[in-house]
Formats: structure tokens, C-alpha cells, sequence
């Protein structure tokens, strides 16, 4: 069985205080007739109770995971027809609109995430207790990093500090500048470092590292390198290392490993249903991304979604490992083990291998819905490959020390050390990171970032696919005082 998760939050979260927007109409609290602030913060346990709520719609992220890499060059939407699921559909074709669900979705969980942090935080000052500046570093983390979320996907959004956006309120609140959500998400992930342990007793448990290695990604995304490089430089001197075996990393018996630095935990203890999918504690990817109507070893059936490229597969070098852990050409493997599958739309012969279900995993509910496996939020490898383009990138360059980073990842891939400096340096370091991390999720945003994306996705516009669009809901129900992105 899995260690311990986020099992207990639901039943206490919910009952004892607010429902949240997770499947509500808009992104705001609906405080409960029950709900009375004076009876609850008044130990540890409400506190405790409040974070693993918090932590809670950290599992709702399997779709951020999902479109990060269908929005790329990477994969492509699949399914079962060019109508399943339309709003992958169209992020995949670069056609999306407003009216989209999915990116509905993204907004409403993540803000969920921000309230229930901010929950906390409105009532920080009510009780005290040994350790207390812990929970509250764990709970300021968890708010820069759905507020991060919403900043990548959106831009400009609504911000709250310390205190809930409250049923009502979004009438009269307007869109932060990226800027100043930036800028929150920069003191929260401070505070956190500066308050977290280097490791934590309980799996799962936020860490210093993980605070300090989203802060560096966070300077990344601000073009911030000699910040990104200082910061990135202390979370490699934490208690990390690389997984020798890189095909264990995502097996079951890989979680939680000296590689992981922040992993969202899934369990199989809890079903849901196709109408609540943030519900399910499993990780609900995981069945998208399987293969189609599947007879044979290892694996489990899916539904075909988020499939790779041509392109991705033959972006790994010839000898490189990590191919065949990442990528899963199921022809050949079909043929070598005598399996079948049915073929979905856009059917490539690959699937993504690091997420799809294996067959022994545990599910109590629906297989597709409570798949147990983690997803790899921050792995050690990826902060070396930030570090590297860090200290690539920084206005004093130190390509050595880019070099040493880079050459730590690839010579677990068993492959030859890179010498070259400058911009090569830079193209070889972003190169690296596409097929050390190919299937999670991080593609379409290093693309953007870095200014490539135009030149590597089909249909993408600039000046307008950079940003997705706000939910057209969500506007209506500001009273329309938000402009829409540019573009849409």
C-alpha cells in the first residue's frame, strides 16, 4: 500500500468549514451555514487539518500536467475521436476560445487551492503552538505554487493575500499584474525556505529544498538568472541526489525517491466519478494517457490521450536511455509481447510511458479515475537543468559550472559530456531538458518562456498563445470588468 496521503482532508475539510469552488460556479468561497471561524484554529490539529486540505487540490494538477505537454510539440490530444473531449482538442490545434472547459477547470481548482491556503492565513495569528511557523511555510508554499500555476496558464489575475475571496467579492475585484502575483509568490517561497526543514518525517511534507527549487524556477520564468542561479546553487546542496536507474523513477517502487524533491502523492483509496474528477485522490492522468482497449503484460488499459510525437521520439540521441522509459513504442512492443490494443485518433504508435497505468496497481474505484501513481512535481535532475541555464543565462555567465550541472544529468543517460559554451551552451541545455523530462508537463512553458514557441508549435500565434484565455464565465461573473487576454 501507499504511504501516507492526502486521505483524511476531504471528510475533515469540507464538513468542518467551507465547501470550496472545486465544484462550484466560480472561483470564490461559499462559506457554509456551519462555518464559524471562533471554533476552529484553536489547536494544532485544526491547523494541521486546514493544511491537508490545502495540499489536497495539489492532486487536482494532473491536468495542468496533461496540457502542458498536449499544448507543446510533444504530443498530441488523442483520444478516441476528434471530438473527444473538445477543450483538449483545441488546446492541442492551437484553437481554444474562452469557452473551454478545461481551462475552466485549471482556474477553478487552482483557486481553490489559493483559498484554502489563504484560509489559514487569515487566521494565522489565532492560535499558537510549537512549530506553527512550519505549517505556515508549508501553507505559503502551497499558495505560491497555485498561484503560480495561474500565472503561467493566465497572466494578469485576481489576488488575494492573507484573507479568502469571499462569494461576491469578485465583483469588485480587478486583475493583478503579473508582476505583483510575482512578487507574492517570491516572499511566500522566501518565507518557506527560511522556515522548512531540509527533510521532512511525514512523506510528502513540503521541504526546504522544494521551496527553494521552485523559487529558482519562479526567477527562471522572470528571465531572473543570477537570483535563479544563487537560489537553484543552495537547493543542490540539499539531501538530493540522481536516481542511477532512471527507469525506476516511475515505477511504484521509485516514489519519493533521493531524486524527488516535491511529488504530488496519489493514493487508490478513493473513487470519483467523470463528474467530479478533481475528486478522485488518484492521479487521473494516468488513465488518459493509457493505451486503448490493452491485452497483454505490464501495462493496463487508458484512453489513449496525450500522445507523443514522431518528433519527440526521435529527439532523443542515438543511445540515450531514456527514450524507452519515457516513450512507449507500442507496435514493437505489441509485437515482441503478443499484445493488442485498438488504436485511437491521432494514433502515433507511442505513448507516454513514465504515465500510463501499470497492471498491480492498486484501485479500489474506477482504474482510470485512482491510479496511485505520484507525479514527479520537481525532480533533482530538472533543478540541475534549471541551474545550468541559471548560470548559463546570468549577465556574469559561469558555463563550467552550466556544464557540470548539464553533464550530471547526461551522464546518467549514458551519454557523452557537452564542452561546448555561450548560446550553444544554452541550446544544448534546453535540449536537454525536453527529453529528461519528456511527458511531464513542462515543455509548452519552457517553449514559451524562452521565446521558442512560435517556431516549435503548429498554429501557435505570438502575442496571443503565450497566455490562455480567462474563462468566459469567470469575466461574466466579475460583473465583465476583466479584459480578456490579448488575442481571444
Amino acid at each position: 500500500m501507499k504511504k501516507t496521503k492526502y486521505t483524511i482532508q476531504s471528510a475533515i475539510f469540507f464538513m468542518v468549514f467551507i465547501v470550496i469552488t472545486s465544484c462550484s460556479d466560480d472561483f470564490v468561497d461559499v462559506a457554509s451555514e456551519d462555518e464559524n471561524s471562533e471554533d476552529f484554529f484553536n489547536s494544532e490539529e485544526d491547523y494541521q487539518s486546514a493544511l491537508i486540505g490545502a495540499y489536497d487540490l495539489l492532486q487536482s494538477t494532473y491536468l495542468n500536467v496533461m496540457l502542458g505537454e498536449i499544448a507543446s510539440d510533444n504530443t498530441l490530444a488523442g483520444g478516441e475521436s476528434a471530438t473527444d473531449v473538445p477543450g483538449i482538442q483545441e488546446i492541442d490545434d492551437m484553437v481554444h476560445t474562452p469557452v473551454n472547459a478545461q481551462l475552466r477547470d485549471i482556474w477553478s481548482w487552482m483557486y481553490a487551492g489559493v483559498n484554502r491556503t489563504n484560509y489559514i492565513m487569515e487566521f494565522q495569528d489565532k492560535t499558537d503552538f510549537p512549530g506553527k511557523e512550519e505549517v505556515i511555510g508549508q501553507t505559503r508554499f502551497l499558495r505560491a505554487y497555485y498561484y503560480f500555476e495561474l500565472v503561467k496558464w493566465f497572466g494578469d489575475v485576481p489576488i488575494a493575500i492573507d484573507k479568502r475571496i469571499l462569494f461576491g467579492e469578485e465583483t469588485s475585484i480587478d486583475r493583478a499584474p503579473k508582476e505583483d502575483i510575482y512578487a507574492l509568490i517570491e516572499q511566500d517561497l522566501q518565507f518557506a525556505a527560511d522556515n522548512l526543514p531540509a527533510t521532512q518525517t511525514e512523506t510528502g511534507r513540503i521541504t526546504q529544498g522544494a521551496a527553494r527549487a521552485l523559487l529558482g524556477k519562479v526567477f527562471l520564468f522572470q528571465d531572473k538568472f543570477a537570483e535563479a542561479a544563487d537560489v537553484l546553487d543552495q537547493a543542490i546542496a540539499g539531501p538530493y541526489d540522481l536516481v542511477m536507474d532512471y527507469a525506476s523513477i516511475f515505477e511504484l517502487e521509485g516514489e519519493n525517491n533521493i531524486e524527488s524533491v516535491f511529488e504530488v502523492q496519489y493514493t487508490d483509496e478513493e473513487g470519483a466519478g467523470f463528474g467530479c474528477l478533481q475528486c478522485s485522490e488518484g492521479n487521473v492522468a494516468v488513465g488518459f494517457n493509457g493505451i486503448r482497449n490493452y491485452s497483454g503484460p505490464l501495462f493496463d488499459s487508458g484512453f489513449s490521450f496525450n500522445i507523443p510525437t514522431q518528433e519527440a521520439f526521435d529527439a532523443f540521441e542515438a543511445g540515450d536511455i531514456r527514450r524507452d522509459v519515457a516513450i512507449l513504442d507500442i507496435d514493437a512492443w505489441a509485437a515482441a509481447q503478443g499484445a493488442t490494443f485498438v488504436t485511437g485518433f491521432e494514433h502515433t504508435g507511442y505513448y507516454n510511458r513514465k504515465y500510463i497505468a501499470r497492471q498491480g496497481d492498486l484501485n479500489t474505484g474506477d482504474a482510470n479515475l485512482t491510479n496511485p501513481n505520484n507525479y514527479r512535481a520537481i525532480r533533482f535532475a530538472d533543478v540541475l537543468l534549471m541551474a545550468a541555464e541559471a548560470h548559463n543565462r546570468k549577465p556574469s555567465s559561469n558555463d563550467l559550472q552550466a556544464q557540470i550541472y548539464l553533464n550530471r544529468v547526461r551522464t546518467r543517460a549514458q551519454l557523452p559530456d557537452v564542452t561546448v559554451t555561450g548560446v550553444s551552451l544554452t541550446d544544448a541545455i534546453y535540449q536537454e531538458r525536453r527529453v529528461e523530462l519528456m511527458g511531464e508537463g513542462h515543455r509548452f512553458f519552457d517553449l514559451v518562456r524562452t521565446g521558442r514557441a512560435a517556431a516549435e508549435i503548429d498554429g501557435f500565434v505570438t502575442g496571443k498563445h503565450e497566455l490562455f484565455p480567462i474563462p468566459l464565465i469567470e469575466i461574466q461573473l466579475a460583473g465583465n470588468r476583466w479584459e480578456q487576454n490579448s488575442g481571444y
